[in-house]
């Protein structure tokens, strides 16, 4: 039941994040190949980053239903962008679950090859935030990741408060549920209270005799 749960989720989290690709094709006036690349990559980036790391098969070669969602997606995106873009603050909360879910996920499953925690925190992030890191990058937009609401903190908060129950022995079901509920919070705290890390301020250098 669990693992039937975790590929609804997951396949949840790619369609809103090749969503949010799509939209950014839609920005950027993309043809109807553009919009299909901008989902996929956003959808499915962070993921073929972990299990390229961690040497296992691409999720997305032995299952190709991420594929077809992430092109499905980009297909509504690119004759419905208009009433999608209308419902933008919608998409931004589903971002906000598929981004801890995501997290749980990626740790999960580098915890499930054999990783260690700590790599296995850092895996669950990457798996929620490199997507659309990637994006960003090939739009030529600011990344999340570079804005000072918190982001990839709740990631980590998620990946972490996940992978740490898990370690020791806290239920599946239990650890899962407090790891996405952990990271969502705070991600709702960063959209709609402006939650954000305290910022390096620039200090004068010593100076040397």
């Amino acid at each position: 039941m669990l693992s039937d749960l975790l590929v609804i989720m997951d396949l949840t989290g790619v369609a809103v994040f090749a969503a949010t690709g799509g939209l950014v094709a839609s920005r950027k006036q993309m043809d109807l190949i553009g919009f299909g690349m901008m989902a996929t990559l956003t959808g499915i980036g962070g993921g073929t980053l972990r299990d390229a790391l961690l040497d296992r098969p691409i999720f997305w070669i032995t299952d190709q239903r991420y594929l077809l969602v992430c092109l499905g997606i980009a297909l509504i995106i690119y004759f419905f962008a208009p009433l999608v873009q209308r419902r933008y603050t919608l998409l931004l909360w589903g971002d906000a679950i598929g981004l801890a879910a995501f997290s749980v996920l990626g740790a999960f499953i580098a915890l499930q090859t054999g990783a260690t925690p700590l790599p296995a925190i850092v895996l669950g992030m990457m798996t929620a935030t490199f997507g659309g890191l990637i994006r960003d990058i090939v739009a030529g937009e600011k990344s999340l990741l570079l804005k000072p609401e918190v982001y990839a903190t709740a990631a980590l908060l998620s990946a972490g408060v996940f992978t740490v129950m898990a370690s020791f022995g806290v239920p599946l079901i239990l650890s899962t549920l407090t790891g996405i509920v952990a990271g969502f919070a705070l991600r709702a705290g960063g959209i709609h209270f402006g939650w954000s890390l305290p910022r390096y301020r620039q200090r004068a250098g010593r100076t040397y005799k």
